[in-house]
């Protein structure tokens, strides 16, 4: 089976788009398609012919350019079933456990709702790797634009049950920001100190921070960490549930 590629690229002020390739298979897809110019030049590069579009949820900064490269190139769009009705030009719909054979690799859809209210992530198994749009980021999760705090929790949980060997590519480059609101409610985590170091060193360089790795989000991101007791006694919420500590972190982020 020919390796898994992955080409990552920076679009409009603070996205990345991925562009995933099967040298054996001869197919080629994004995922989420935010800026055409960037995606076409992406895959000019390395002289690849876009076959799929792999959709996370409807945003324009995930979706609008999918019309624009179905006419160029002839790409099926797969998306969430949840909101097929918003996702422009749509071929396929996916949903919890449905699979995505792309070549020789195949990816598991996640239903990971919240941030919107049909988001999906893919899970390339085999390949140890996801694909998590704006429900997951590296020290932070999507804000409750459509779901409710206990819907993005039970998502989240998904993914902290992946291997946490899994490269999560997440869909924006807000790491510094997020560091500095996670060492606001876990301040002694040795782990997010070193992490968040690490962070203004590479962004210093115009490095991306894209893709982490679960294990790093489950040690640092302060949304994956409602157990923690140093995150509970900064909140106050000591005998509270997990949802209800992830709950007022969210909150808090949402206002910081």
């Amino acid at each position: 089976m020919a390796e898994l590629e992955i080409q990552q690229f920076p679009c409009l002020s603070d996205n990345y788009g991925f562009a995933i390739h099967d040298a054996e298979a001869g197919v080629t897809a994004v995922i989420d398609t935010p800026e055409v110019e960037p995606i076409e030049r992406a895959l000019a590069e390395r002289g690849w012919h876009l076959t799929h579009v792999l959709n996370t949820h409807w945003h324009p900064d995930h979706a609008g350019g999918n019309e624009e490269l179905k006419r160029a190139w002839g790409c099926t769009i797969i998306g969430p079933q949840g909101e097929a009705d918003r996702i422009p030009g749509i071929d396929v719909t996916v949903a919890q456990d449905d699979i995505v054979d792309f070549g020789g690799h195949r990816a598991r859809v996640l239903d990971v709702p919240g941030h919107t209210s049909g988001h999906i992530a893919y899970w390339f198994e085999d390949d140890g790797v996801a694909f998590v749009g704006d429900t997951l980021f590296a020290l932070g999760c999507g804000r409750l634009f459509e779901g409710t705090a206990e819907q993005m929790w039970t998502s989240l949980q998904k993914l902290m049950a992946l291997p946490e060997a899994t490269r999560i590519y997440c869909a924006h480059e807000y790491t510094q920001a997020n560091a500095r609101f996670a060492l606001s409610v876990e301040p002694d985590n040795p782990d997010l100190v070193e992490r968040a170091q690490r962070t203004d060193e590479l962004r210093a360089k115009g490095l991306p921070t894209v893709p982490t790795t679960l294990g790093d989000e489950l040690r640092t991101n302060p949304f994956l960490r409602p157990t923690s007791p140093a995150l509970r006694r900064t909140l106050g919420m000591p005998e509270a549930s997990n949802v209800d500590v992830f709950a007022e972190t969210r909150r808090r982020k949402d206002s910081f």
